[in-house]
């Protein structure tokens, strides 16, 4: 099989830059030295393990493709830039038949999955690109599907904490609001405990000093309604090689949905995991 050329998107962001790093290193891959980047963003490239990348900006990117398609023919991109940037690059993707991997989180997911629905690429759309944490969601789906109302009349806390720089609140744990709601616990998406201060996350969650810059921690705790039963869920992840491995499994299934055909799709990690 030839090398899939991918573009990272996001750089110098951090996730982008751990994505980035590992597309290079892999020789399924082949890495093209662009990237979309935020119109905050002054530099005009940026060096990832020995390679140049060009960054560019918002009102740069549709003058540079031709080139980069010229260069590099048929590509697939990786989405991991902001949460406001989210539906707009989703719109640019499509618009372009760029088919995407879309590792950002936040913006309007429905308006995300419609827009490539309407067009003529598919993507592979997550809140949360770890495998094994794809893998448990898919265990609280079956359990939602399968026992409804099983936790009725208990009460839910939601927890989470990430790295100060993220902006929105976690996407893994907003999916989780879903199958605890049809669990039969009545939940919103504000109820979530969002955690940004490095102090707290030091002192009251025992986050380690060296992962206070990437992590992602997670606890859904469940208590009857008399008091004399609990349950608690938790993953907690430290540092962000765990997304970026997940990001090149969606990038292998998408190349090769693509090659196949599919037009108009939406495939989630799910469809990932399955490989069908």
């Amino acid at each position: 099989m030839l090398p899939i050329p991918v573009m990272v998107n996001g750089l110098p962001g951090k996730v982008a830059v751990v994505v980035a790093r590992h597309v290079l290193a892999d020789p399924r891959f082949r890495f093209i030295p662009c990237s979309l980047t935020g119109p905050e963003i002054r530099d005009e490239e940026i060096g990832v393990e020995g390679a140049v990348v060009r960054l560019l900006q918002p009102d740069a990117r549709e003058a540079a493709l031709p080139e980069i398609r010229r260069n590099h023919g048929f590509f697939l991109s990786v989405d991991y830039t902001h949460p406001a940037a989210a539906n707009a690059n989703a719109e640019f993707y499509c618009r372009q038949r760029l088919p995407f991997v879309m590792g950002t989180t936040g913006g309007n997911r429905q308006a995300l999955e419609d827009t490539v629905r309407r067009s003529e690429i598919a993507a592979v759309i997550a809140p949360n690109m770890a495998k094994q944490i794809v893998g448990f969601q898919a265990m609280m789906e079956f359990a939602a599907q399968s026992f409804p109302d099983l936790f009725k009349g208990y009460r839910l806390e939601i927890r989470e904490s990430h790295q100060s720089g993220k902006a929105d609140t976690s996407g893994t744990a907003r999916a989780m609001v879903g199958y605890f709601s049809r669990l039969g616990i009545p939940f919103c998406a504000d109820q979530i405990r969002m955690e940004r201060d490095p102090q707290a996350q030091r002192t009251r969650w025992g986050i380690p000093a060296e992962h206070l810059g990437g992590h992602g921690w997670h606890t859904y705790t469940l208590v009857s309604a008399d008091g004399t039963v609990r349950f608690e869920f938790t993953h907690n992840v430290n540092g962000r090689e765990i997304y970026a491995l997940g990001t090149l499994d969606a990038l292998v299934y998408l190349s090769r949905k693509t090659a196949a055909g599919a037009r108009g799709q939406v495939f989630t990690m799910i469809d990932v995991l399955k490989g069908t």
